[in-house]
């Protein structure tokens, strides 16, 4: 028995749209070895003009799968991938679920302490990392990992690319250290190592649907860092949900722009599972970078395209001013961050396609709910129920009791998709279920005619890029700052559905004045580069409760008081402070554009 809002979001539904879908016994790799054996010449991958068939990509898959399991890898271990999107990171993933082995996804640009909290969760002892990365993974006098693999990310350019990168020139330099780094002595290449490899031996054991096949990190709905598992049958059903939602895909034909990192949970869902199950095209990346998307484009038209707002934005702006059609981009879901109508709208007009907003987090594999990709859609909503799953609005303080229609409250969530608890962490587990196994996601919302629309964030966490950023990570780094006294780190609005990372900081009575570069340089040996300040405000007090919590909302309201100027400073400072930031995973030529953190 479902809840009314289940029912009246049902109503909603595209017509086609099933009630509920197939939930998988079998292990992920299914996905991959089925297009490869239907669509065997089909184009999986197309990176900067090269391509891999399917067939290719899996024989690659087999071959790799033989080289973990040389390791000593067996079905249940775990093993690290630290990727950007490229060609290898699609078959470490498929070479792990073709032997069972767990795939622990990291970000590339992570700080290594971050990394080694979550190496310290899932002891993992393999690890599969980009070169520009692997210091993070090296640790002095620490042997907790057996093999550490380093991935050259241009070995899968065309050959012609690969030759302009080594020339002597200062542009091929900057762009070559920007992709490479040399490898440690204790490390092996994969690339060489799956080359050589002989392909697994068929009779090696499958994971089953029970058994899990990932671990993503996450800091949950109140930003403590957790790991996350999910097994086959969550992130399986996660993808038959996805495809039925947007069912007007067809199999074997459709060309997917997948620009949002493998690591996350929504690329890892649509692009590494879902574009694999239809045998689409996927044009791949490292990072986005608009001129390199469109250059993609005009190779090989999109059709469809899973991104976060900003993507959507600049897209669309830098095609009208080179004159480029997007026309063949009908569907589009923005994820991640809230779209406007204003944005969406804007992007129906360019393509002469819909665009839909679709809700979800890491611990529901992800996506919860969608607006039907139909004429019904709700621009600015979160959409309605997903296919299999079942949703309330309960009682921010009582989640037993559901709130009226209209009245805001905390979303909660059941089905197949949604995990069993966090990794280790007990009593996280235990904080975020009802004690009849309801998932409390921390977001509020209001029903309106079955369509959930997002009232207000129980989690005071600030979307940039696309990716959360949790004050308390930032607020903690910055604290131990010498000079700082105390800080509180807020999300202020910045153009279309963008929020900046904004650190307001109380200095030591004797501290010199800090600039924005020194809090960012100090910020980024603990929290990730899209979690670091945009803007900083210098202040003499922090407003806060009775109980000596600061309130971080009556924070927001003051620096955005048009008679406050506190941050003018800073907002003066950002426009060098960006410049200075690499653009660590592009291979393109990064003088043609302002250098942004927002998508990294």
């Amino acid at each position: 028995m479902v809840s009314d809002l289940t029912l009246q979001s049902r109503r909603q539904y595209d017509p086609g749209t099933p009630l509920e879908v197939p939930v998988p016994d079998t292990s992920l790799n299914t996905l991959l070895e089925t297009s490869a054996r239907l669509y065997p010449e089909r184009i999986a991958v197309d990176y900067f003009g090269a391509t891999l068939t399917y067939a290719q990509l899996y024989a690659q898959v087999l071959r790799a799968a033989q080289v973990l399991i040389e390791t000593g890898l067996r079905r249940g271990d775990v093993c690290a991938i630290c990727l950007p999107n490229c060609p290898q990171a699609l078959v470490a993933f498929y070479a792990c679920m073709r032997i069972g082995v767990v795939a622990a996804e990291h970000n590339p640009l992570a700080p290594a302490e971050e990394i080694h909290q979550q190496l310290d969760r899932h002891h993992g002892k393999v690890a599969i990392v980009w070169e520009k990365s692997v210091d993070a993974f090296i640790r002095e006098g620490d042997k907790s990992l057996d093999t550490i693999f380093t991935v050259d990310i241009s070995a899968g350019m065309p050959r012609s690319q690969r030759m302009l990168l080594s020339l002597p020139i200062e542009r091929a330099r900057q762009t070559r250290e920007q992709m490479r780094a040399a490898r440690p002595k204790d490390a092996r290449s994969w690339d060489q190592a799956v080359a050589h490899a002989r392909l697994v031996h068929p009779d090696t054991p499958q994971a089953t649907g029970d058994d899990l096949a990932v671990i993503l990190h996450t800091g949950g709905t109140n930003g403590v860092p957790k790991s996350v598992p999910l097994t086959h049958r969550n992130i399986g059903t996660n993808v038959n949900q996805c495809r039925m939602w947007v069912w007007k895909l067809h199999e074997g034909a459709e060309t997917f722009y997948s620009l949002l990192p493998y690591f996350h949970a929504y690329g890892m869902t649509f692009f590494m599972c879902a574009a694999v199950h239809l045998a689409a095209t996927q044009l791949l990346l490292p990072k986005f970078d608009v001129d390199l998307a469109l250059e993609a484009h005009k190779r090989r038209p999109v059709t469809f395209f899973v991104g976060v707002p900003p993507m959507f934005e600049r897209l669309m702006n830098r095609a009208a001013e080179k004159n480029v059609s997007l026309k063949t981009i009908k569907w589009s879901i923005c994820g991640a961050m809230p779209l406007s109508k204003t944005l969406a709208q804007q992007w129906e007009e360019a393509t002469d396609g819909m665009i839909i907003e679709g809700y979800g987090m890491s611990e529901t594999s992800p996506v919860i709910a969608g607006s039907p990709l139909a004429d019904n859609r709700y621009h600015g909503a979160l959409g309605v129920v997903f296919p299999s799953t079942d949703v309330r609005l309960v009682d921010l303080e009582d989640p037993s009791i559901d709130v009226e229609d209209g009245t805001p409250g905390e979303i909660i969530v059941k089905g197949p998709q949604v995990f069993s608890g966090y990794l280790d962490a007990p009593e996280e587990t235990a904080r975020v279920f009802t004690e009849d196994g309801w998932l409390r996601t921390g977001d509020v919302a209001i029903n309106k005619d079955g369509f959930l629309v997002m009232s207000d964030r129980k989690k005071e966490l600030i979307l940039s890029g696309g990716f959360n950023v949790y004050p308390s990570q930032v607020e903690a780094a910055i604290r131990s700052m010498p000079g700082v006294k105390d800080v509180a780190v807020v999300g202020l609005p910045a153009g279309e559905a963008r929020e900046e990372v904004t650190a307001a900081l109380i200095l030591e009575d004797d501290a010199p004045m800090i600039t924005l570069a020194q809090v960012r340089a100090w910020a980024e040996k603990y929290v990730s580069h899209y979690a670091l300040p945009r803007q900083i405000a210098i202040i003499t007090d922090l407003p806060r409760n009775p109980l000596g919590k600061v309130m971080r909302r009556k924070v927001k309201e003051q620096l955005l008081d048009p008679a406050n100027r506190m941050i003018e400073s800073a907002q003066r400072a950002i426009g060098e402070a960006a410049a200075a930031v690499s653009e660590r995973l592009s291979p393109g030529d990064t003088s043609t554009e302002q250098k942004s953190d927002e998508n990294e």
